[in-house]
């Protein structure tokens, strides 16, 4: 990652998962308060260079660009990138549950790695390492080229505005088991949307969230 920790001590902690802590046979600490922190440090370094990068753009959209590119696809990806994955200690259970590639241990330990790179080395080094991470993320926002999660969007704006969720129903499926395909329909305050298509249920909901969420905001961010 191009970074050194002065006490390797901190660097293990943010790799400890708290089913690797619960098995142990001493008794150790996991890296749950490390992504506390991290999670701070890493909303305030992305505020703060959106809000000098963008001073054009209005609140909602840096808070848009952030949700995107602090969001668990995204911290997951980067995790991937600078093989988290290869090191993370978590227990034989997590183990052969496929832990190891779970996105949210994935992008929790991302951020137990930056809280503990604060406390290690301060604020303008820890500043310096997120933003080697997420600038290429922000990037690929400002340039649409990023993966939209148009069902979380959807669901916030939905019970921000009507004070509902969005309701999803599949309306078709064709195709043998291995290679089923689904269109799914999602209906905001009694007016439908879609159908999204897609090769499982997951991807046919987030076209039909990103049709619904365009049509309700003029914003296909």
């Amino acid at each position: 990652m191009g970074i050194r920790f002065k006490s390797l001590g901190l660097l293990n902690l943010a790799f400890t998962h708290r089913s690797f802590a619960n098995e142990s046979s001493e008794d150790i600490e996991n890296n749950e308060k490390l992504e506390f922190l991290g999670d701070s440090v890493l909303g305030l370094v992305t505020s703060e260079y959106l809000f000098l990068l963008l001073r054009d753009k209005n609140e909602g959209v840096l808070a848009k660009i952030k949700s995107f590119v602090v969001s668990e696809n995204s911290l997951s990806e980067i995790a991937r990138k600078i093989k988290v994955d290869n090191f993370i200690l978590i227990g034989r259970g997590e183990e052969f549950s496929g832990g190891r590639s779970k996105k949210a241990l994935l992008a929790d330990t991302t951020e137990a790695i930056i809280g503990a790179y604060y406390i290690d080395s301060g604020f303008y080094a820890a500043r310096e390492f997120v933003l080697k991470l997420l600038i290429p993320e922000i990037e690929k926002v400002l340039e649409n080229k990023h993966e939209k999660d148009f069902k979380t969007l959807l669901q916030e704006y939905v019970q921000k505005r009507f004070k509902t969720h969005p309701k999803y129903r599949v309306v078709r499926k064709t195709g043998p088991d291995h290679d089923k395909t689904f269109w799914i329909e999602v209906s905001v305050q009694n007016r439908t949307y879609g159908p999204g298509k897609g090769k499982n249920k997951k991807e046919a909901e987030q076209s039909a969230a990103g049709i619904a969420y365009t049509s309700l905001t003029g914003n296909s961010l």
